[in-house]
């Protein structure tokens, strides 16, 4: 059966979907973007503000799934420049870090919702 899982530590959805969904030991993470989960705003500080505020906000979302990061899978990461990724990659390896991160896809993409300069999105294993 399909469980739909939020956390008021994160952002809600911006649109018709739910940030994560459980079915069996599999979790589904939407892609987060950089919103402050009180204002729903995009956070400032340029890409390591960004990149901390997505980390955190799926943070919370492993929490009420249940899940660590050392249980994610697969990962996407989508940035507006790759010209950050160095600074995006410090930060993501420091929550997704050895001994065995995810496997990880990293693109760039013209435009991201609200602005963002990054989105990350996710598949854990609850056995993991």
């Amino acid at each position: 059966m399909k469980q739909v899982i939020s956390s008021p530590a994160a952002p809600a959805a911006i649109g018709p979907y739910s940030p994560a969904i459980a079915i069996g030991d599999t979790v589904y993470f939407s892609g987060q973007i950089p919103l402050d989960p009180v204002s729903g705003e995009l956070v400032n500080g340029g890409i390591e503000a960004q990149t901390r505020q997505v980390l955190a906000n799926l943070q919370a979302l492993f929490s009420a799934a249940g899940v660590r990061p050392e249980q994610v899978v697969k990962t996407t990461v989508y940035l507006t420049d790759l010209a950050d990724f160095a600074t995006v990659n410090a930060l993501y390896g420091e929550l997704f870090g050895p001994p065995a991160p995810p496997a990880r896809v990293c693109i760039q993409v013209a435009a991201l919702p609200k602005g963002a300069a990054i989105e990350i999105d996710c598949i854990a294993s609850r056995q993991a």
